[in-house]
């Protein structure tokens, strides 16, 4: 078994050696130990994350929260929060539920974990939910704030 040791930086450059030899050339590159890429894809991801992270803080700033979000996604798949919140596999359900995982996890930064003790499914359902939810904002435009 081969383990994966060193950093984002050291891996993707080549190794010490490699990183050693950009230094001495004074080359400069952006690297995180959590990301295993060159610095244009680094800097890609770390934008991505800084993107995500700022509409999170926008979000809760402006009071959305997780009931908000909810009652979202009742006015417009047209029923009841409630109905939102119930267990269940008819359509409309479903349908509501995804929407609110895909919203909460990806907008709100609510864990999948979270969501699934909430909801009372596993987490794995949760990560099926959120799929289904990212297809069903896309192929109708729904977002999270009426525009």
């Amino acid at each position: 078994m081969r383990l994966l040791t060193g950093g984002g930086l050291i891996r993707s450059a080549g190794g010490w050696a490699a990183v050693t030899a950009l230094k001495k050339e004074k080359v400069h590159v952006k690297s995180d130990e959590r990301v295993l890429g060159d610095g244009d894809f680094v800097e890609k991801i770390l934008s991505r994350s800084r993107e995500r992270y700022e509409r999170q803080y926008a979000l809760k700033a402006s009071g959305i929260d997780l009931d908000n979000v909810a009652a979202r996604v009742a006015e417009l798949l047209g029923m009841d929060i409630e109905q939102v919140w119930q267990p269940g596999k008819f359509r409309p359900q479903v349908q509501a539920r995804s929407l609110l995982c895909y919203w909460a996890v990806r907008d709100l930064g609510e864990s999948m974990t979270a969501m699934a003790r909430r909801l009372g499914i596993s987490t794995p359902a949760v990560s099926k939910a959120l799929a289904r939810g990212t297809a069903i904002a896309e192929q109708n435009g729904y977002k999270i704030i009426p525009s």
